[in-house]
């Protein structure tokens, strides 16, 4: 079952949302007040997603998203009277997947939560991607100085530097990146 933890300066409408949680089968992990210590809450109460429901998402509350979405990202939702550009972009760039304006019904609750889940996933998976050709980026940019080095050093051409750093590889069960390092490091040593 799906856990949520809803964030809600009122009672009164934290009680709302809750009942609208439950009608849509999912689970209340806490309500709390604000988002003081939100990092740490999380980290204890593991949800699945975040639920604020606020007239207006503080700056404090923005940076705690923010915090708390570099360590543990989760799918977050704003319920909101504040329709201003400026916080809108902020909230996106604290990691909010879906941010309502103009009040919140509780029959709405289950399709607003599955579209910020979605999102979310989808984020997830292009920061992967985007991480994943970075590092390659970074490590094509490694073979390629340690070409270089052995290129000056040995006197060698291009193919043939590759040739000698890949050899080296698989002679030593390494990847190409490792031996680049490697490479690198001597010439640093040595030159």
């Amino acid at each position: 079952m799906l856990t949520v933890l809803v964030i809600d300066e009122s009672r009164s409408r934290a009680g709302e949302i809750c009942a609208g949680l439950a009608l849509a089968g999912y689970q209340v992990a806490a309500i709390l007040a604000g988002s003081e210590n939100l990092t740490a809450e999380v980290e204890k109460l593991q949800p699945d997603v975040i639920l604020i429901d606020t007239d207006s998402p503080s700056r404090d509350t923005l940076e705690n998203l923010a915090a708390m979405h570099k360590d543990m990202p989760r799918p977050v939702v704003i319920f909101t009277q504040e329709d201003g550009q400026a916080t809108i972009r902020d909230a996106v760039r604290a990691g909010v997947s879906a941010y309502v304006v103009d009040g919140l019904d509780p029959r709405r609750i289950k399709p607003i939560v599955e579209v910020a889940r979605a999102r979310f996933e989808d984020t997830q998976a292009l920061r992967r991607e985007l991480d994943e050709i970075s590092q390659k980026l970074s490590e094509r940019k490694l073979v390629d100085k340690a070409k270089g080095v052995l290129m000056k050093a040995r006197g060698l051409d291009e193919d043939a530097a590759y040739h000698a750093m890949r050899k080296l590889a698989m002679e030593r069960g390494q990847t190409m990146a490792k031996v680049a390092r490697d490479v690198i490091d001597m010439a640093r040593v040595l030159l």
